[in-house]
């Protein structure tokens, strides 16, 4: 008796011990498989640094976290980024073990089901297939209606006992109640069409809701993190890409040639990065987070003989004349100041020791489209002198300049600006900062009303021939006639070639009062003409070269 009850007690410990390890398998089970489900978060763009070639954007997102390790994916992150410049803000509570960046991590925990957006299309989805099987159903009754009326029609119209007005009343019966049907068929056809396109609307807005109020990107950021406090945790994010850019833009406005010029800094701000930044802090830099930052070493530089090899002419000189520019083209908010008045009392300039910064109050949207988006940086009033400038032996009309002195206190970067002079588009022109003089020139467009000619004048010009050499003289006439009611000053240009080779020899003949300068060979005038003035320069220069010989660009 004894021996059994042990043997009982036996197999009940073995029961329990059997239930012990299946209940603690189960635990690991569930406890393994709690810490390797993913948990999903999606981040939000707060502000983005845009420089020349690249945008350092600024992210935050939340999210619930157990105690112990977890994974996390960051959803809405740019479709490309340099990982290397991923970095995480997180509090003292979460150690982040790992950051990996991928744009093809696939998950069912991927789609939110519980978003508002994708809930109320799923009800209206359901809704509506419910409508479009109630059609469906009535459109079968009908058609079964139809086939029965027809089987009908033939049974009576093979009964030869029925009377002419009995077989008349069958027939008007028949074809009333099968057009009837038949119309009512293709109502409900007409319904159901309509119906299942509206499904596939629903179907496709299904998509597009989930990006209606920010675009939803490829990219995503795993992280594996270590958290010693379950709860809420805070995650600041931040990182480089190269998929946004932005360049300055100008607006220049002058009323007339005795007022300043307004000038509307602006940028055009482009960014494909696979998130819409909504209501975002714009920071525009002029920096470039890409370049070698590593700076150079020189070393030792040995002499060496080598083969000779023909060296292309070059035209290598730097001079400080004044350089052609092309016109093209036709006639919540934060507040510096508590009665802001332009945009310029939201924008503050930063100027590094590296580089130029824009620091933008106002909130903007930058779609992730591709496309340039303009922005408002700051309103400037230039002080400007006005002249005009022609060089008709290129280009036979008079350009309007204003030049701007101390230029370099308004932090200008290189860029193209439209023109809009005494009230009219007048075109195109480019901004260059970067130079060496003290003085900057805005073209400001050509104006009509003062013409330029320059004439060959023939009996002045011509050709001769002494014994080796050939001598050629050239004449021009120069005349610029101011059609304005107000007096003007043209800075007035023309040229004379020089000679590379010993034996074509040059003499400048007549130059009218020009300054020369003897290493360019241009001549300059400083003109000054009343209203309805007219001045003609004469300028003659002689090239002599052997007659045997041809010069191409004479």
């Amino acid at each position: 008796m004894k021996s059994k009850i042990h043997e009982f007690r036996k197999k009940t410990i073995k029961i329990d011990m059997s239930k012990k390890i299946i209940l603690i398998f189960t635990l690991l089970v569930s406890a393994i498989s709690f810490a390797q489900k993913p948990i999903f978060t999606s981040a939000k763009v707060k502000s983005a640094t845009v420089y020349f070639n690249a945008a350092e954007i600024s992210q935050s997102a939340n999210v619930l976290l157990p105690s112990g390790t977890s994974e996390i994916v960051v959803k809405n992150v740019a479709n490309y980024l340099n990982e290397n410049s991923v970095q995480i803000g997180a509090p003292s509570s979460l150690t982040v073990l790992s950051v990996q960046f991928t744009n093809d991590y696939i998950s069912e925990y991927d789609i939110d089901e519980n978003s508002p957006a994708i809930k109320k299309v799923k009800d209206s989805i359901v809704l509506v297939q419910k409508e479009l099987n109630r059609v469906i159903n009535s459109r079968n009754s009908e058609s079964k209606t139809i086939e029965l009326l027809d089987k009908n029609q033939q049974v009576f119209g093979q009964n030869s006992g029925l009377s002419v007005i009995e077989l008349t009343k069958m027939v008007d019966y028949y074809k009333s109640k099968r057009t009837e049907i038949s119309n009512t068929i293709n109502t409900l056809e007409e319904k159901e069409k309509k119906l299942n396109e509206l499904i596939t609307k629903l179907n496709n807005k299904l998509e597009i809701d989930t990006t209606k109020e920010e675009k939803n990107s490829s990219g995503k950021l795993v992280l594996q993190v270590m958290n010693t406090t379950a709860g809420n945790v805070p995650l600041e994010i931040s990182y480089v890409t190269n998929n946004a850019s932005w360049s300055p833009f100008y607006d220049l406005r002058a009323d007339n040639v005795t007022s300043p010029i307004n000038m509307m800094y602006k940028a055009q701000v482009v960014q494909n990065t696979g998130i819409d930044w909504k209501k975002v802090k714009l920071t525009l830099s002029s920096g470039n987070p890409n370049q070698n930052n590593q700076a150079p070493i020189l070393s030792s530089w040995f002499l060496q003989y080598n083969q000779p090899y023909p060296v292309a002419a070059m035209n290598d000189y730097k001079s400080n004349e004044l350089q052609e520019v092309v016109i093209t083209g036709s006639a919540g908010i934060k507040r510096k100041k508590d009665n802001a008045s332009s945009i310029s009392d939201y924008t503050t300039i930063n100027e590094n020791q590296l580089n130029v910064s824009f620091d933008i109050d106002i909130p903007y949207d930058i779609l992730s489209n591709g496309k340039a988006h303009s922005v408002a940086l700051k309103e400037i009033k230039l002080p400007a002198s006005y002249k005009y400038y022609a060089a008709p032996r290129v280009e036979k009309e008079a350009f309007l300049l204003a030049e701007i002195a101390d230029y370099s206190k308004y932090n200008l970067l290189p860029g193209e600006a439209n023109i809009i002079f005494e009230g009219m588009y007048v075109g195109k022109t480019m901004i260059n900062p970067s130079q060496t003089s003290d003085t900057l020139n805005l073209s400001m467009g050509r104006d009509k009303k003062v013409a330029i000619k320059r004439e060959k004048v023939v009996d002045k010009s011509g050709t001769k021939f002494l014994s080796s050499k050939k001598e050629q003289t050239f004449t021009y006439d120069i005349t610029v006639r101011n059609n304005k009611k107000e007096a003007i000053v043209m800075l007035l240009k023309d040229q004379y070639p020089l000679s590379s080779d010993k034996e074509i020899e040059i003499e400048l003949l007549q130059k009218d009062g020009a300054k020369t300068n003897l290493e360019t060979g241009i001549l300059t005038w400083d003109l000054e003409l009343k209203p309805n003035e007219t001045k003609k320069i004469r300028i003659s220069y002689l090239v002599k070269y052997p007659k045997d010989k041809i010069i191409g660009n004479l």
